[in-house]
């Protein structure tokens, strides 16, 4: 089904979708964010509800059974026309090994229609969720469930990965579906840690959240990467603006602080090296306000980059300020200025 059909259908079937949803899904809705999810589940820790159930449902977008979607989109909106150009789109097929293949189950996942199909299924989980009287979030996929204990959890482990199962006819993966507490859990990107002086639950990245920006930050900055100076430090900050407005609402300067450490090191290991002949350093460093003997003696010491970069008149030279006229932004000072704008 064309992309342009699908939107239509979409803009015509949300307002008509909207008010069956559940107030506790927060993904691909009008008004609703990963923000707001987040906001939901402090408040649910923060009562005590500190037991966490992650439901894990495997490969969802190609094991959605088709008559039981369809059943419940009938349900909602129960208008043959548009019903059949929705099955229609589900028949298109899958992708299977590359190759699209007509089938009873899954549905395209990118498509435009596809998230709103998934919150139609979904939606069912939630109506079954509330009235169990179980405290939860559901953003897309991602559902999280909490209670007070842990024999609570493993209670409801089991019995919603069979509910889910026998009802919705999706698979749920018991290798990733755990029970944990708030540190250990990895919701929409983040965990959760309890503050010490407040003793309130606060959201933090989650660890691997943190390796991806530090891994995308890496390879932006590899020495041999052919880029001006200028043109590296716009698709920086491409990067760092996108993350941090994405995780503002997480307690995380000393992260920011580290990462801004690290990344500054890198863009002065790269000055050195293209300044390359001491002769240039020296210049270089000089230019930079660094004294004429002392810059001398810096730019005849080789080449140990990641000392020089750390350890010498260098780091003051290219200082953060420098940097900063360059067009370079912070991490740490990009995101105090969004997390005050957003949750101060």
């Amino acid at each position: 089904m064309d992309r342009i059909i699908q939107q239509a259908i979409v803009q015509v079937l949300t307002p008509i979708c909207e008010p069956h949803f559940s107030e506790y899904s927060y993904g691909f809705r009008p008004n609703r964010s990963c923000e707001k999810a987040i906001l939901k589940m402090l408040e649910y820790l923060n009562d005590g509800y500190i037991w966490m159930v992650d439901i894990d449902l495997e490969k969802f977008f190609d094991r959605v059974p088709h008559d039981k979607l369809m059943s419940y989109v009938h349900n909602i909106i129960n208008d043959g026309d548009t019903e059949s150009l929705i099955r229609k789109y589900l028949k298109a097929g899958v992708m299977i090994n590359g190759i699209p293949e007509a089938t009873e189950v899954g549905a395209a996942q990118g498509g435009n229609i596809s998230p709103l199909l998934s919150n139609i299924i979904l939606n069912e989980l939630d109506k079954e969720l509330e009235m169990r009287g179980l405290h939860f979030t559901r953003y897309a996929d991602d559902v999280l469930i909490v209670v007070k204990s842990e024999t609570s959890a493993k209670r409801v482990m089991n019995s919603i990965t069979s509910w889910i199962e026998r009802k919705l006819g999706l698979k749920v993966n018991m290798t990733k579906t755990k029970i944990s507490k708030p540190s250990g859990v990895k919701y929409l990107g983040m965990s959760f840690y309890k503050e010490r002086k407040s003793q309130r639950w606060r959201p933090i990245p989650h660890k691997e959240s943190i390796k991806e920006l530090s891994l995308k930050l890496k390879a932006k900055t590899i020495r041999k990467y052919p880029t001006p100076m200028i043109d590296r430090i716009k698709e920086l900050n491409s990067i760092i603006r996108g993350w941090v407005n994405y995780y503002a609402i997480c307690d995380m300067k000393t992260h920011m602080a580290r990462i801004d450490a690290h990344l500054r090191t890198r863009l002065r290991i790269i000055i050195w090296k293209q300044w390359k002949k001491p002769s240039k350093r020296q210049w270089g460093l000089q230019k930079l306000g660094v004294p004429k003997d002392l810059a001398r003696l810096t730019s005849y010491a080789g080449d140990r980059y990641q000392w020089i970069a750390t350890r010498t008149c260098v780091t003051r030279a290219i200082s953060k300020q420098k940097l900063a006229q360059k067009g370079l932004i912070s991490c740490l000072d990009y995101y105090l200025e969004r997390h005050k704008l957003k949750f101060n």
